[in-house]
């Protein structure tokens, strides 16, 4: 999900630098804490960790006027692993407001990262699979990864998505283990996917990929060949399928972003509970992309272009916000003013996705 041109121009803000990570523990909430926020600050190049007053106390990424391989360019998925962070650096493609000039070593506007990385607490990068500003599809190459996960087995689940596959690489060695989809191949049946948004493996040991722009999450058996076992549509309503999650009862939580709403469905694909995010928001168009459950059941939303990252009760009650309705910004402090935020977790609270390490 890009923001195009029309958006209104980056503030002064912008001008302020960071150094690529830090971690700020002087205050009780620091580094790693249960209950902190992970963002992924899409426009300003960066991940950040807040506190539950919206502190940044960790980032990753210089911030928005810096597109270099010390930042995560357009970055779309962070989770963290141990002590570590696991991010998806995608790029910002040309003829956004976000990219006006080219990345580093580039010769034409817009920026291709490309890569996953594995950093740690000082922003070092452990491991990488992808090349910095390099599209492809062969060995160590990839092409928009908008969501990684880490796998209890070490190995790495990453959502290619424009080479329409999701591909698990083995950190050892980086070879590609398990795939779904035909690399490059845009298709509606059972082996094609069309620009995947998110994968995750289950508890039954299954993948569920949201299949965007087939408007479809399907459960895909994680063997060679693979087997559709089920799709999740919410009765063919969805347009942009965003995200899915399983949740513990069995339902799956739908990221319905060309309808601006997190919708869960039975186990019979029916809608049982939904929230509208442009409602009352007033933005026609706010594409969120992550609905997330948590433990306490409530919902946290990655609201990408109402620029705010949510959280909100069974009731449809917000509970809590960080960034600023409509305003996208760059901010060092805190999260008063973010920019597209494309995914947000609480560490240590991960109910619907695959198991924390």
């Amino acid at each position: 999900m890009q923001r195009t041109l029309m958006c209104v121009v980056l503030s002064a803000v912008l001008s302020l630098t960071m150094t690529a990570a830090r971690a700020d523990d002087d205050e009780g909430e620091g580094f790693n804490q249960p209950g902190n926020i992970l963002i992924t600050d899409q426009f300003n190049n960066r991940v950040i960790e807040i506190n539950q007053a919206g502190k940044i106390v960790w980032h990753f990424g210089v911030g928005p006027n810096d597109l270099s391989p010390s930042s995560a360019v357009g970055t779309n998925d962070a989770e963290r692993v141990g002590d570590l962070t696991l991010i998806a650096g995608t790029g910002i493609p040309p003829g956004t407001a976000q990219s006006p000039l080219a990345c580093a070593g580039a010769s034409a506007a817009g920026c291709a990262d490309n890569r996953v990385m594995l950093v740690d607490r000082d922003g070092e990068i452990i491991w990488q699979y992808g090349t910095f500003g390099v599209t492809g599809s062969g060995p160590n190459q990839l092409n928009t990864p908008v969501a990684n996960i880490f796998l209890p087995n070490g190995n790495v689940l990453i959502t290619d998505q424009a080479n329409q596959r999701v591909i698990e690489v083995r950190r050892s060695d980086n070879a590609i283990v398990w795939q779904f989809g035909e690399t490059g191949v845009v298709g509606t049946d059972n082996s094609h996917l069309n620009s995947p948004n998110s994968a995750e493996l289950l508890h039954n040991g299954h993948i569920l990929i949201a299949d965007e722009s087939n408007n479809r999450a399907i459960e895909v058996t994680h063997t060679t060949p693979s087997e559709v076992l089920k799709i999740f549509s919410a009765g063919g309503s969805v347009s942009g399928m965003a995200f899915a999650s399983r949740l513990p009862d069995g339902h799956t939580l739908l990221t319905d972003a060309g309808n601006s709403r997190i919708v869960e469905v039975d186990r019979h694909d029916n809608p049982v509970w939904q929230y509208f995010t442009n409602d009352p928001a007033g933005n026609p168009a706010p594409l969120p992309t992550r609905g997330v459950r948590l433990a306490n059941g409530h919902t946290l939303i990655s609201d990408q272009f109402n620029d705010r990252v949510i959280e909100v009760t069974r009731a449809g009650a917000i509970v809590a916000r960080y960034g600023t309705l409509n305003v996208f910004g760059f901010n060092t402090h805190d999260a008063s003013v973010i920019n597209a935020p494309y995914s947000a977790y609480k560490i240590g609270d991960y109910t619907g996705m695959t198991a924390p390490f």
